[in-house]
């Protein structure tokens, strides 16, 4: 497949993140193959912090898609309503739905946010794809806008005034990187405070683009050796520091 059927293809959720997705390195590996390499490839369990994130993103960018959402009205995730409606499956309650509206409105009132997000030549959840240190990685922006030649990743968090640390921790940075090397257009991040309601832009310094790619050298690396070297013995890999 050419470059262009790949990137139709990786349109659809169930590709992009099914296996034909699989043969792509993404952000979302980082953190497992810096941290703990044997674990990369395996299935990562859904969390109600990714199912109100997909709620609120969705929000943003397809309202038309929300009704695909279980919604129930309980207060809590142990109460016998909850659990006799969910099935077992992560839904959202009521009171989570009410604050991303109020988060989704702060958002499209911001005059700013708003023509970001709407712009004349705006496109959403782009897929791309690209080789980075001899491997094929992939990414899907949440917001790609054309004239102001921008990448614009929705964040939530519960301390904005946190984020320019938390950044780092989360792996914003590798993202920003690799992001700009899949659409060539510099990253800002779009965040609104779940607690306050108080939105910022954070845009990326050389800095901030640096230490993502040292993150991304270093997974490589880490995946290079586990996954690509032929009769590596995970068993004999141990860590080595000086404290």
């Amino acid at each position: 497949m050419n470059k262009k059927e790949i990137l139709k293809k990786l349109e659809q959720d169930e590709h992009y993140y099914g296996d034909y997705g699989k043969q792509f390195l993404s952000n979302s590996d980082i953190s497992t193959l810096l941290k703990n390499p044997l674990l990369y490839g395996e299935q990562k369990p859904k969390t109600t912090a990714m199912v109100i994130g997909g709620y609120f993103h969705t929000a943003i960018l397809e309202p038309d898609k929300l009704k695909s959402f279980k919604i129930i009205k309980s207060s809590t995730r142990n109460t016998k309503v909850y659990k006799e409606m969910s099935g077992g499956e992560i839904c959202l309650l009521q009171h989570e739905v009410d604050k991303i509206e109020l988060m989704q409105e702060a958002i499209m009132d911001n005059k700013i946010c708003r023509e970001l997000i709407n712009g004349n030549n705006v496109n959403y959840e782009v897929p791309g794809v690209t080789e980075i240190f001899s491997n094929n990685w992939k990414g899907k922006a949440d917001i790609v806008n054309h004239d102001e030649q921008l990448v614009i990743d929705l964040k939530t968090t519960s301390d904005i005034d946190k984020f320019k640390w938390s950044s780092s921790k989360f792996n914003y940075d590798s993202q920003a990187y690799i992001y700009r090397l899949l659409f060539d257009y510099d990253m800002v991040f779009m965040v609104i405070d779940k607690e306050t309601l108080q939105i910022g832009l954070f845009d990326c310094s050389s800095d901030f683009y640096m230490s993502g790619r040292d993150k991304v050298r270093k997974a490589t690396d880490a995946y290079e050796l586990f996954y690509k070297t032929d009769d590596f013995d995970s068993k004999q890999y141990l860590i080595t520091k000086t404290l």
